[in-house]
């Protein structure tokens, strides 16, 4: 009986060391691969002329590493399930299969930040949240798809390569086979720690988090140090933290506070309690008596950057028959959006939320009381949104109409109103958009105020244009941003495409029978791909801008418009101005109004960009993470610039309290 014990503790052993060495010639092979695609990425994104200290890139280099052996090892770890006990065969099989998962995944992330000039992130799961078809085809036609699959496969092969070479020369059945026990049972205990704190990213520290991704002051090479795996993880992460409601101060603890009324108290906002909090976050001050509604029609115009606009000359046109409409506008030119993308950002403006997707879920089937719609609804509006794309996209047709819209205008209802409109990938031409604008604004009843939220696409990668559309010769000496994106040419194209429409609808607006009880504003839902990865620390500013525009008769446009702002600001201007009352979120500043000196914590010139960043006249910064403010600036000035420890708090309080409303207020 004794010998039978003996085989089998012998037999799991001998299988347990076995699947510790293949764990690690497994690990060193996929680190390997890791490393190489994060130099790739260095050098593929490297901006012309950006120089940097060559200790920061050895730190970014080394940190990377230290995920890339993290994610490698914790793979390790997991596979001591199987590998201790499979043939040779299996065992390449697997080691092949991860390679290709980590290999494929880390490229993917190269892609992403070239799209979104951050590492993937919670958009990324709109694969399948958007109209797959048309983001794949997207994929399909505006990436080098095929080269990636075939690097991928490439750089798997070599990995598998390697760990057959090593398995090899460090054979684990014959290694430690005429070893003492003894030793053997000490190998096997200081390899499993070893592989074990090797998933842990240290020794003495915590273990890697998300917080150690920020190694330098310079974000463009913070970016680089998460691979694929690991930022997915972290992207999986925040997703969940959107998606579960239960806990209303999940946001708030995540910014530094224990309740509301902390948060509350920073920014000067009633805290005695939480009903206090709530009332403050909707409390406006009265308007004139006898202020008259006004029409108001917002465009959320799909890419629409503010770096194109610092460029524009006669030999150089991206606006049309926008440029002109200026003079008459008030122009906010250093203003950020909420997201990096269209859904995200929408949310964020309709329902003044940090969290997404927010109404993807059962939050969407019953309606927001603070959502603009429905406020503006309930002001005795006539409440219309239309777009050129597809409204089942992320169940817009009935989310929507659910949250105070009387009416949803999509592609195909303007296929159908306009037959000769061809659907495109993302819907039909922004066109027909503005003729369906111009009809129903001219068929609208004198007695019945109407708010239109316009939502464009045509300006959207693949950046394809209607046939008839006459692309304008541009001198490209004049744009002053990065060359480095072949598809910058078509997306100036495209950009002049929407940017003209609008124009031409703003003049027939200012010059026809409504100009003196409509109100048109207009602005992007992120910047572009394409016009930049803005690493170096004095562009660094442009990377969230796009711009916020406002015409109407008589406009008092204040002293804010060069200002720090961002969408968040938007509806608690426009709201006033049009006359509306009701309890929408404070989630900004009335930029019309003049700056207190000094402002209020609430009033205060700065931008929130809704993933956890912020930036004042300064520089910007990741809420809670002094290390990570650069100094960026519009002003061009370096003067007292410095991480300020007090609009990180407002900021993060601002943020804690928007989240903690939408929580609190949806959580079942």
């Amino acid at each position: 009986m004794t010998s039978v014990v003996t085989r089998i503790f012998s037999s799991f052993f001998h299988g347990f060391l076995r699947g510790l060495v293949r764990a690690w010639l497994l690990v060193v092979p996929l680190v390997v691969a890791l490393t190489l695609i994060r130099l790739g990425q260095l050098a593929y994104f490297w901006p012309a002329g950006y120089q940097v200290p060559p200790h920061d890139i050895g730190t970014v280099v080394f940190q990377g590493f230290r995920f890339d052996l993290k994610v490698s090892a914790i793979a390790g770890v997991l596979l001591l399930l199987v590998l201790p006990w499979v043939s040779g065969k299996a065992n390449g099989r697997i080691a092949g299969g991860l390679a290709f998962v980590y290999v494929m995944l880390s490229l993917v992330n190269l892609h992403y930040f070239g799209f979104y000039k951050t590492p993937i992130d919670s958009l990324v799961f709109g694969l399948v949240e958007d109209d797959t078809a048309a983001v794949l085809e997207t994929i399909w036609r505006d990436f080098p798809v095929v080269w990636t699959l075939l690097l991928a496969l490439g750089l798997s092969a070599a990995t598998v390569f390697l760990h057959r070479r090593l398995l090899a020369r460090l054979n684990p059945d014959t290694l430690l086979q005429t070893r003492h026990w003894a030793i053997k049972a000490v190998v096997a205990v200081v390899v499993f720690f070893a592989l074990v704190f090797a998933g842990k990213g240290t020794l003495r520290e915590m273990a890697l988090q998300r917080q150690h991704l920020t190694v330098t002051t310079s974000q463009f090479l913070n970016d680089m140090v998460p691979n694929g795996v690991i930022a997915l993880k972290y992207a999986w992460d925040s997703r969940g933290l959107s998606q579960n409601l239960q806990n209303p101060l999940a946001g708030l603890k995540s910014m530094g506070f224990d309740n509301a009324l902390a948060a509350a108290e920073v920014l000067g906002l009633p805290h005695g309690s939480e009903a206090e909090v709530k009332a403050a976050l909707t409390a406006h001050d009265p308007l004139p008596a006898g202020a008259p509604k006004k029409n108001l029609v917002f465009f959320l115009m799909e890419s629409f950057s503010a770096e194109p606009m610092l460029y524009q000359a006669p030999k150089f046109d991206v606006l049309g028959r926008l440029a002109p409409t200026l003079d008459h506008a008030c122009h906010f030119s250093n203003f950020d959006s909420a997201q990096p993308g269209t859904h995200p950002s929408l949310e964020a403006i309709l329902f003044s939320s940090p969290i997404t997707p927010l109404t993807l879920g059962d939050a969407g089937r019953k309606p927001i009381p603070w959502a603009i719609p429905k406020v503006v609804r309930d002001a005795g509006y006539q409440t219309l949104f239309v777009t050129s794309a597809r409204s089942g996209w992320r169940d817009l047709n009935r989310v929507l109409k659910v949250q105070g819209f009387d009416e949803v205008v999509d592609a195909n209802t303007l296929k159908e109103a306009y037959p000769e409109a061809t659907l495109g990938i993302w819907g039909v031409w922004d066109s027909y958009v503005f003729q369906y604008l111009s009809k129903r604004l001219a068929a609208q009843p004198v007695d019945k105020p109407i708010f239109v939220f316009v939502l464009t696409s045509t300006n959207h990668p693949p950046y394809d244009l209607p046939a008839d559309y006459q692309r304008v010769p541009r001198d490209m000496a004049l744009w002053g941003g990065e060359t480095n994106s072949d598809t910058l040419r078509l997306n100036l194209d495209s950009y002049h495409y929407a940017a003209d429409l609008l124009g031409a609808f703003v003049q027939e607006v200012q010059q026809g029978p409504l100009r003196a009880s409509t109100l048109v504003a207009a602005t992007g839902d992120h910047n572009v791909r394409s016009f930049g990865i803005y690493a170096e620390a004095q562009r660094r500013y442009l990377l969230r801008q796009v711009p916020f525009l406002i015409w109407g008769e008589g406009l008092a446009c204040g002293a804010q418009q060069a200002l720090p702002a961002s969408h968040r600001d938007m509806f608690n201007t426009l709201l006033p101005l049009a006359g509306i009352t009701g309890p929408y979120v404070n989630s900004g500043r009335n930029l019309l109004r003049a700056v207190g000196a000094p402002p209020s914590p609430v009033d205060a010139p700065r931008a929130m960009f809704f993933t956890g960043e912020a930036r004042n006249a300064q520089g910007m910064w990741q809420l809670g993470n002094p290390a990570s403010f650069v100094c960026s600036s519009a002003q061009k000035s370096t003067a007292d610039c410095r991480f300020n420890a007090l609009d990180d708090q407002q900021e993060r309080a601002r943020y804690g309290l928007l989240d903690w409303n939408v929580r609190n207020a949806l959580k079942k």
